[in-house]
């Protein structure tokens, strides 16, 4: 064996994390067709020099509290290789993410110890399904999973590809009977734990009302592989980060608006999910901690609970069940969207918008920032964000026009009657009574100039139910928009919560605010306001 990583030596690649953080101090073995081996080690920046002869290498990379693996390469290379390695802990996802009631899903999960696995259905309070089994390997470290190299936020990240190749070694769950929100929980002797979601239609509709879950957005906001459509939201870059805050655009160029780029490559979905973990021991009721819990699955759950306990029934769906066909909206009365569904496909859109218009449709709108860009959704299980080439998210950033579904399609506040407006964003604040006339407060004993909605769950932004992100009306509302309430945030940033209907006998209620699931559980008026349009949507005959 020979070692060849001088000053002068030729760079093969860049090793890094899950993250595309780099990696120094990793152990890199060159071993070429005929057995013979060349051993470096990665630099401060992740990089890889060695000086090779031209062939095929196959490639070792060792370093400790990371798996190691193999890679292939062929020297002379085009460009330099992107080693990517996982590091120890624990992790999953179930693919599908989305399934039917009676349907499969392969569990994939990353430990390096033995770990249990259970299947919870999350409601009112989370109820245990059943045991999934203790799982480990006669092999070391043989449930530790292995990732590809090069970006493969773009292509999936392909657990239980390798070395799950005979029956015995299937991990597969079928869906429960039951419609609804529910997740795995892996733990380990050491302590470790780690919930994933997995999202259950029913096999057909059993009530008059669909849930949406956002996972569109979920999506989004995922970072795992080292991208999402806010951290490298048009492509990895060609080295890995080394401090965020140094090379980040986001930071250091006070003019970047996170989308200034004129094309974006795909996001997959078959990646694992930490935004949306859910602590085992957390109930409905506990404060939604954390930078993103509090936008995403986690806050999603908050509006079921309180559903069920309203003794409310319902069917739930992913949003990607709505654009494929599963989710037929002409067998559902009610259609709720919640938290933050920013995320959706033009077919999405336009479909609700024809219910709502020409069906009778009730759209009952519990979020805000909603349907504010558009995405394509791929067959191969990823997604491209339509965010064009924009300064900013307002108006004025955005050639004169709402948003980023405006720019390609037209504004959704012409079906939610509301749009979002960075004005009041990462605030909080109760919402103050303009029309106590109206029917949605009706029984709360609310006056005009009265304020309701002070208790929150929402810890990133805490203050009361409207905040985080807002939405307000704009000229492409419709006509009857009827504003009833709008929040105190400062800077005229408050939402605006409004009703409109159509000739068809279609109604829509809007919160506006990405906080307003988050006081569900704790404000009294926000939850009689809620079941107020609950109770109306789903009249026959109103």
């Amino acid at each position: 064996m020979s070692t060849l990583g001088g000053n002068d030596a030729m760079l093969i690649g860049y090793v890094s994390d899950e993250r595309y953080v780099a990696l120094c101090g990793v152990e890199l073995e060159f071993i070429d067709e005929r057995g013979e081996s060349t051993a470096v080690r990665s630099r401060a920046s992740g990089a890889v020099h060695v000086n090779l002869p031209e062939g095929r290498y196959r490639v070792v990379l060792q370093k400790d509290g990371y798996g190691a693996k193999f890679s292939q390469i062929t020297v002379p290379l085009k460009s330099p290789h992107h080693f990517r390695l996982l590091s120890d802990g624990l992790l999953g996802y179930a693919w599908p993410k989305w399934v039917r009631s009676g349907e499969e899903a392969e569990f994939r999960v990353h430990s390096v110890e033995q770990y249990k696995l259970e299947l919870w259905r999350y409601g009112l309070k989370p109820e245990r399904v059943r045991e999934l089994g203790w799982h480990d390997e006669h092999g070391p470290r043989a449930t530790m999973q292995v990732t590809p190299d090069g970006d493969y936020t773009q292509t999936g990240i392909e657990w239980n590809k390798v070395g799950y190749v005979c029956e015995t070694h299937r991990q597969y769950a079928t869906a429960p009977e039951q419609s609804g929100l529910y997740y795995f929980r892996a733990s380990t002797r050491s302590g470790r734990q780690f919930s994933f979601p997995w999202i259950v239609a029913p096999e057909r509709p059993t009530c008059q009302t669909a849930v949406l879950a956002s996972n569109i957005t979920w999506n989004a906001y995922n970072a795992f592989g080292g991208r999402s459509n806010y951290i490298h939201a048009d492509q990895l870059p060609p080295t890995p980060t080394v401090n965020s805050r140094f090379e980040l655009r986001r930071y250091i160029d006070a003019e970047h608006g996170t989308w200034g780029y004129p094309a974006y490559v795909p996001l997959t979905f078959e990646r694992p999910e930490p935004f949306c973990h859910i602590d085992f021991d957390e109930v409905w009721t506990d404060p939604i901690e954390g930078r993103q819990a509090c936008h995403l699955a986690p806050a999603e759950w908050r509006l079921l609970a309180w559903m069920e306990q309203q003794s409310l029934p319902y069917d739930y769906y992913a949003e990607t069940q709505l654009h494929d066909g599963t989710l037929d909206l002409s067998a559902y009365q009610v259609l709720v969207i919640a938290v933050h569904p920013e995320y959706w496909s033009r077919q999405m859109y336009d479909r609700v918008k024809t219910w709502v218009n020409e069906e009778g449709g009730r759209l009952i709108y519990l979020g805000g920032n909603g349907l504010n860009c558009e995405v394509e959704l791929h067959e191969n299980g990823s997604m491209t964000v339509h965010n064009g080439s924009i300064a900013s998210l307002w108006s004025s950033g955005m050639g004169g026009l709402d948003s980023r579904m405006a720019v390609r399609h037209e504004s959704e506040a012409s079906l939610l009657g509301v749009v979002f407006t960075p004005s009041g964003a990462m605030t909080g604040a109760p919402y103050e009574v303009t029309d106590a006339s109206h029917w949605v407060f009706e029984g709360t004993g609310l006056k005009n100039g009265e304020l309701f909605g002070e208790a929150s769950l929402h810890r990133r932004c805490p203050g009361g139910a409207s905040g985080h992100e807002t939405d307000k009306r704009s000229p492409s509302s419709p006509k009857n928009t009827h504003v009833v309430a709008r929040g105190k945030n400062p800077n005229d940033g408050g939402a605006e919560m409004i009703t409109w209907s159509s000739p068809s006998g279609g109604e829509v209620f809007s919160a506006g605010s990405i906080n307003y699931c988050a006081s569900l559980p704790v404000d009294s008026l926000i939850s009689k306001v809620t079941l107020n349009v609950f109770r109306r949507f789903l009249e026959k005959n109103k």
